[in-house]
This record gives C-alpha cells, sequence and structure tokens, in this order.
C-alpha cells in the first residue's frame, strides 16, 4: 500500500513539475526564496506593533513559537525521521525533475516551507477571520506549490508540511486566545 502510494506521488510529482515555463521560472524562484518573504513579514510585524502598540510583544512571541513548533515537527523530527529523499536527491528520478535552482538538503519529508507559511496563514486567519487571512492562505499556497515547480518536495511533503503548519497554528491560536482574549478582542477591532 505504501509503494503504491509513493508511487502515485511520484506521478503526480512529474505531472505538477512539469508546468514550466521560462518566463514562470523566475516568478516561482521569487516565491520559492525565503529572502523574498522577508518584505511581507516586516510589514505585518510593522503593522501589527503599530496598531497595538506594546500589546503587540504577546502576538509577537505568538508567531516566534508558532515558526519553532511548525519548522521544528518539519525539520527537527520529520525529515530526520523519515528520510526521504527530496526528488532532485533521488538517483534514477532527478533527470526527470525540472529544477529552477539548487536542490537543498537531502531529505525533504516534510516540507517546511509549507509548513511554516501555511502556519502563519492559518494563524493569520484564525486572528483576523477576514481578507488578510485568506491572502496569507493564498500566500502559502504559492509558496507551497513553488516548492514542487522547483523540483525539491514531492507533494506528499507539501501536505503533510501543511498539516504540520495548520496543527502549529491551532495550538498557538488556543494558547493565545486562552491567555490573551482581550487583546484578540483588540485585533478585531483593527483588521
Amino acid at each position: 500500500m505504501i509503494d503504491q502510494l509513493i508511487e502515485w506521488d511520484k506521478e503526480l510529482f512529474l505531472w505538477l513539475n512539469g508546468f514550466h515555463a521560462d518566463w514562470l521560472d523566475p516568478i516561482m524562484l521569487f516565491f520559492t526564496e525565503r529572502n523574498s518573504w522577508i518584505p511581507l513579514y516586516l510589514v505585518i510585524i510593522a503593522l501589527i506593533v503599530w496598531k497595538l502598540k506594546w500589546r503587540s510583544i504577546p502576538l509577537l512571541l505568538g508567531f516566534g513559537l508558532l515558526i519553532l513548533i511548525a519548522d521544528q515537527l518539519a525539520s527537527g523530527f520529520f525529515k530526520p525521521y523519515f528520510g526521504r529523499l527530496r526528488p532532485c536527491h533521488e538517483p534514477g528520478f532527478q533527470e526527470l525533475v525540472h529544477m529552477i535552482k539548487g536542490c537543498g538538503g537531502r531529505y525533504g519529508f516534510a516540507s517546511s516551507h509549507a509548513s511554516n507559511t501555511v502556519a502563519l496563514g492559518t494563524f493569520i486567519y484564525l486572528l483576523t477571520r477576514n481578507v488578510y487571512g485568506k491572502l496569507m492562505i493564498a500566500w502559502a499556497v504559492v509558496v507551497s506549490y513553488s516548492r514542487i515547480y522547483a523540483g525539491v518536495h514531492y507533494p506528499a511533503d507539501i501536505l503533510v508540511g501543511a498539516a504540520l503548519g495548520v496543527f502549529a497554528a491551532f495550538v498557538v491560536y488556543f494558547l493565545y486566545k486562552r491567555l490573551f482574549l482581550k487583546d484578540l478582542q483588540e485585533i478585531h477591532r483593527f483588521v
């Protein structure tokens, strides 16, 4: 059964990775590069600090905890435990992979990019329940697909990474809501 799921995952990867074009490569490279995210995240942090002032501290700590949980589950636990090679590292398969940059680390299950961006998008959606949260979810979906497009993750890597991100978001949201309900009400007022 597992072998069949792995085969389907590889077939789906080849199909999705096959949707490439020269003009799309730089766009997907932008989304897949972590440094591209910095301006967006700095704007989010600046808006939070500007609107909430000192009350932004628990929320920013929540973001830190969120990324810590999501990233450590994907990179610290799943990747070394399962040891599944990235498509671009798999012998006999890597020749079929369209890549737009380097391959990255040896293992890819589960995707840290998916875990982190989905965690942040889900958490912001849970906090705001508005268009900003939906835009962050859309951002996470595009970033996650860019990892398949770049040839560095199978679809299962992305789906499991996304599930870890959703899990982390709900855990941190529950804690934040429980400890800082008044701040949460303030967030709803300013968005």
